[in-house]
C-alpha cells in the first residue's frame, strides 16, 4: 500500500497582460495555489485559482486529514478532507483547497499506476471540445476584434458583458466582425441586478445571433435563473454554476431547473472526484455540462464525462498554466487532447 507521506502548498501570483475586467470585477494579476502530495517516491500535483490563503487551509486542515491514508484510495481521502473542513467552511476557500488536493491525489494515483488520469477514470472521448474565452470589458474595440479573430479557429468565442451595458451593443458588433462565422457567446458574471434587466439583454443578444448567455444573474439566484429561462429567446442557452462548490450545490441547481447548461469547475467543485459526481447528476437530469477554466486539469475530467458539451479555454488560465507547468496541452483547432503521460501529465516549473 502506498501511504500519503506529506502534503505541501504554495501560492504563485502572475501579472495579467494588462488590466482586465468583467461584469463585476477588475484585476491585473492571477493567483494559482499549487499542491503537492507525496507517497512511495512519487509526487502528485494539483492546483486551484483563488486567494493565497487557500494554501494555509491545505496545510493546516487537509494535510493532516489524509496523512497515512492509502494514496490510491482517493474517495476515502476526499471524504476525510470534506469532514475536516466542517468548522473551517466546506464552501468557498475550503472547496478550493479540497479541489486542489483532490487533483493532486488523482495525479499521484496516475503516477503510481503509470497511467493518465482520464484513462483511469474511463475515457468517454478522445478529445474535448473547447471554446476561446476572454474578450474583457476593459479591452477597447480594436483589441476585442483582434482577439476574436485570433481565437475564431476554436469555433466558439466568448466575451465579457455587463460592466457598462451601454457599450455592449458596439462590443458585440466588434466581436462579431472579428469572430466571423465562429459561434459568439457572452458572459455577464452576474452583473444584471434583476430578471427584467437580464431579460432585456437576453433579447438583444438573441437578435445579435448570440445563443449562450452565461451568469446573467448570480448562480445563487436559482429562482431568478429559472424565471429567465422561461422568458429567454428560443434557442438561447442560460448557463451558470461555475461557483457551485460541491455536488450538493449542483443538485440544487438541477432540481430548480435553473439552467439549460450546468457549468462546473474542477478547481472549486471538489476536484475531479466532485466533477464526476456532478456529471452523473447532470446525466440523470438530462442536462448537459460545460467545464469552467483550468484547462490543463479539466481536460482529463472532460474526456471521461458523459454530459460534457465543451471546456472553457480561458485567456488568463492558459497564460498561467503555460508559465507554471511543463506539459500543459495546446489546442488542436476546436479541441484539446488530454496527455497520455502518467497522471495529469504536468510538471511544475521551478
Amino acid at each position: 500500500m502506498s501511504r500519503v507521506e506529506g502534503t505541501e502548498a504554495e501560492a504563485r501570483t502572475l501579472p495579467t497582460d494588462g488590466l482586465e475586467s468583467d461584469g463585476t470585477l477588475e484585476w491585473d494579476e492571477t493567483t494559482i495555489v499549487l499542491v503537492r502530495v507525496r507517497a512511495d517516491g512519487a509526487t502528485g500535483v494539483g492546483y486551484t485559482y483563488g486567494d493565497a490563503s487557500v494554501a494555509g487551509l491545505v496545510e493546516d486542515k487537509l494535510a493532516p486529514a489524509i496523512e497515512g491514508r492509502d494514496a490510491l484510495a482517493v474517495p476515502e481521502c476526499w471524504t476525510a478532507m470534506h469532514a475536516a473542513l466542517r468548522n473551517a467552511g466546506q464552501a468557498g476557500a475550503g472547496a478550493m483547497a479540497l479541489s486542489a488536493v483532490d487533483l493532486a491525489l488523482h495525479d499521484l494515483r496516475g503516477r503510481l499506476l503509470g497511467a493518465p488520469v482520464h484513462r483511469l477514470l474511463g475515457t468517454a472521448r478522445d478529445a474535448v471540445p473547447i471554446y476561446a474565452s476572454g474578450g474583457f470589458c476593459s479591452w477597447d474595440l480594436e483589441r476585442l476584434a483582434e482577439w476574436c479573430a485570433e481565437s475564431a479557429s476554436a469555433g466558439r468565442v466568448k466575451i465579457k458583458v455587463g460592466r457598462d451595458p451601454g457599450r455592449d451593443t458596439d462590443r458585440l458588433r466588434a466581436a462579431r466582425a472579428g469572430a466571423g462565422d465562429a459561434e459568439l457567446m457572452v458572459d455577464a458574471n452576474g452583473a444584471y441586478g434583476t430578471v427584467a434587466q437580464a431579460d432585456r439583454w437576453a433579447r438583444e443578444f438573441g437578435e445579435a445571433g448570440v445563443h449562450w448567455l452565461e451568469e446573467p444573474l448570480s448562480s445563487d439566484d436559482l429562482e431568478g435563473l429559472r424565471s429567465l429561462r422561461d422568458r429567454a429567446p428560443a434557442g438561447m442557452a442560460i448557463a451558470a454554476g461555475e461557483y457551485t462548490w460541491s455536488p450538493i450545490g449542483a443538485a440544487r441547481m438541477l432540481e430548480a431547473r435553473a439552467v439549460d447548461v450546468l457549468q462546473l469547475d474542477v478547481t472549486r467543485c471538489g476536484g475531479i472526484s466532485g466533477a464526476m459526481m456532478i456529471d452523473a447528476l447532470a446525466w440523470a437530469h438530462g442536462v448537459p455540462t460545460s467545464l469552467h477554466c483550468a484547462p490543463a486539469a479539466s481536460v482529463h475530467a472532460g474526456a471521461a464525462m458523459r454530459t460534457l458539451l465543451h471546456l472553457e479555454h480561458f485567456h488568463d488560465h492558459v497564460r498561467v498554466e503555460d508559465a507554471v507547468f511543463d506539459g500543459a496541452p495546446a489546442p488542436d483547432g476546436g479541441e484539446l487532447h488530454p496527455s497520455e503521460r502518467p497522471g495529469l501529465g504536468l510538471e511544475v516549473r521551478p
